[in-house]
């Protein structure tokens, strides 16, 4: 008989594994499906926001993608590629384009015939204005004796309307920027008129070359020509003006003489009022930095009256 404190002791030990369910594989394959789909819905919204011609334009691109290498250009969205795409905006068809095509399209937005049509229209109506102001002067008993001062001719520019000194009637008293009587009448007149078209204005002042008493301590002959157009920029819109037709006051002092031959002449003394065609007031909001359409615009400052001595100067 054995004894049983002699056979060998055995211990078995069960291995448990986890089954294959319970594990974390199916959160990676789950991610991936779920990117997949983000980029075939994304794929589909590209597509169906996509105009017919720009999908023909990739299908050529992945047909020959050496065509842009072999014509030029630097892109697949350059201009010399079928396939103008790309640019910040998705939703637009047109993509990504040249800045000066952008500039190109915004000046050639109306054909050359219609801004030919559309300049001829607005000499016609600034010329209509020009023979209503002649008109009036000379149906009015009061104005008629001011028709040597008064003169009226189209230029590049629009209607040009100046009222100028003679020796014996100046506009303003001697020195300062006081309006004379007569002066205040015509100007009036003219501001009723001018608000018959719908064009903006622009005021300048002028003096003749006899320097200002005392000029070089400050005040001159150009705030006396500014303090002059601000002084008929007011009794145009007295006179019934609408004030934001004013877009511009300027003194010039003697730069722009009437008489160049003679600076002294009482005719350089003078207000000059510009009705403005389009070009040259897109030309002056491009040049001060006005970026708003002339329609959106409410109030133009206008020049400061400046403090002068009445009575420095002969004109």
């Amino acid at each position: 008989m054995s004894d049983d404190s002699t056979r060998p002791i055995v211990i078995k030990r069960k291995k448990v594994v986890a089954g294959a369910g319970h594990g974390g594989a199916w959160k990676i394959a789950y991610a991936d499906f779920v990117t997949a789909m983000m980029a075939f819905f994304l794929l589909m919204w590209l597509l169906g926001s996509t105009a017919k011609g720009d999908l023909q334009g990739i299908a050529d691109y992945f047909q020959n993608p050496m065509k842009v290498a072999m014509n030029g250009g630097r892109g697949s969205g350059d201009a010399t590629s079928i396939l103008q795409g790309g640019g910040k905006d998705l939703t637009r068809q047109s993509g990504q384009v040249k800045k000066g095509d952008v500039e190109a399209k915004k000046t050639t937005s109306f054909s050359k015939e219609a801004q030919l049509e559309f300049r001829r229209k607005e000499q016609e109506r600034l010329a209509l204005l020009k023979a209503e102001i002649e008109q009036m002067i000379e149906g009015s008993p009061q104005l008629a004796q001011f028709k040597k001062q008064l003169l009226l001719d189209i230029t590049s520019e629009g209607l040009r309307i100046q009222i100028v000194d003679e020796q014996n009637r100046p506009m303003f008293d001697s020195g300062g920027a006081e309006v004379k009587p007569y002066t205040r009448e015509l100007l009036r007149q003219i501001g009723k008129a001018l608000n018959g078209v719908s064009n903006r204005i622009s005021l300048a002042g002028h003096t003749d070359a006899a320097p200002y008493v005392g000029g070089n301590q400050g005040f001159s002959n150009w705030e006396l020509s500014a303090n002059r157009a601000n002084a008929s920029r007011r009794e145009l819109i007295v006179g019934g003006m609408d004030g934001h037709k004013v877009l511009r006051v300027v003194g010039l002092s003697s730069t722009l003489l009437f008489d160049k031959n003679d600076p002294l002449n009482p005719v350089n003394r003078r207000i000059s009022i510009v009705v403005l065609n389009q070009q040259t007031e897109q030309a002056i909001m491009n040049e001060e930095g006005g970026k708003a359409d002339i329609g959106e615009i409410d109030d133009v400052p206008a020049v400061l009256d400046l403090p002068g001595t009445a009575g420095g100067r002969a004109g």
